[in-house]
């Protein structure tokens, strides 16, 4: 993801109940371009959801865990 300004970044992973599965990624960042591990050992097979919070904009995608 890109960020063009310093902002609070949260990026959460949720599986398909809704239940918080993983923080991958919380506080302040400066302007610039990142990219975010996720080490799924541990987590089972199947869809997720990631959600981007970058200020007041929020970004939810679905991934799918496949082992």
């Amino acid at each position: 993801f890109e960020l063009p300004e310093r902002t609070g970044v949260k990026i959460t992973v949720f599986d398909l109940l809704g239940r918080e599965a993983a923080v991958l990624a919380d506080g302040v960042m400066p302007p610039g371009r990142y990219t975010v591990p996720f080490d799924a050992r541990g987590f089972a097979s199947g869809p997720y959801f990631v959600r981007l919070q970058a200020g007041t904009r929020i970004v939810t995608r679905q991934m799918l865990l496949v082992r």
